[in-house]
């Protein structure tokens, strides 16, 4: 029996990366797993690759439109929802004084405007027993170069946990965040994985000394999608190898 048996699931960005290992997971665990992404034929490689259980929707998590007609699709197929991971987003560096109009809109556009959608627009589909998990980062809490656009979309999402756990007390679906930390991904091969002095530098910044993997984020997500984190609500669990705790 698995952790997440019946359950009705959702993960933006879902095509690749976090999210893709994220739905192999839920649907070990016995959910039915709706997939999104901006991109069609990645979506159709991957929920051929998920297989039975698993269907996908293309819909941008930073087009409005593109959310109603989501959860209208997800409503007249299942009519509800149990978990929303709302995974969707871009990892851009830009220095500060590089950073234009259209970098910051559209990182912001991602990243918060469009999770904080996601949630709003999912939530009447969602009863008291409800999961939904928002994808953070450790940089939202730390300061690095380079990311003063990202590490403030991902610090906005931490805050969104906050304030949707106190506006839907006793109405809602609890409302948590995953941090990452260094994972290895398609998305970020070309900043961390592709030069092996880069590599070095980020593993040794990792107190249990490798990088993470995709997995280690979905049986996180599991956790806080099953019924085993019930009364968990409002957190923000990083999943970073201690580098925030150190």
């Amino acid at each position: 029996m698995g952790k997440l048996d019946g359950k009705i699931a959702l993960i933006t960005g879902g095509s690749e990366g976090i999210g893709f290992d994220t739905a192999k997971e839920f649907l070990l665990e016995g959910a039915f797993v709706f997939i999104t992404g901006r991109r069609k034929p990645e979506l159709d490689k991957a929920v051929q690759a998920l297989g039975h259980g698993a269907a996908a929707i293309q819909a941008d998590a930073g087009k409005l439109g593109d959310l109603d007609r989501m959860y209208a699709e997800i409503k007249e197929k299942k009519g509800k929802l149990d978990v929303v991971f709302a995974n969707a987003g871009i990892y851009e560096q830009m220095p500060y004084d590089k950073v234009t109009e259209n970098f910051y809109d559209t990182c912001v556009d991602i990243n918060a405007k469009g999770v904080f959608f996601t949630v709003q627009k999912a939530i009447p589909l969602m009863d008291k027993t409800g999961s939904i998990i928002l994808n953070g980062s450790f940089i939202g809490s730390s300061g690095f170069q380079g990311m003063s656009v990202y590490g403030a979309t991902k610090a906005a999402v931490r805050s969104f946990a906050r304030t949707f756990t106190a506006e839907l007390k006793g109405l809602g679906p609890r409302v948590n965040v995953i941090s990452p930390g260094p994972i290895d991904t398609a998305g970020n091969a070309s900043t961390m994985g592709a030069i092996k002095e880069v590599r070095e530098y980020v593993t040794n910044m990792v107190p249990i000394t490798r990088i993470g993997k995709g997995s280690d984020i979905a049986k996180a997500a599991v956790f806080l999608a099953s019924d085993d984190s019930s009364f968990v609500a409002g957190v923000e669990l990083f999943v970073d190898g201690g580098i925030n705790a150190v």
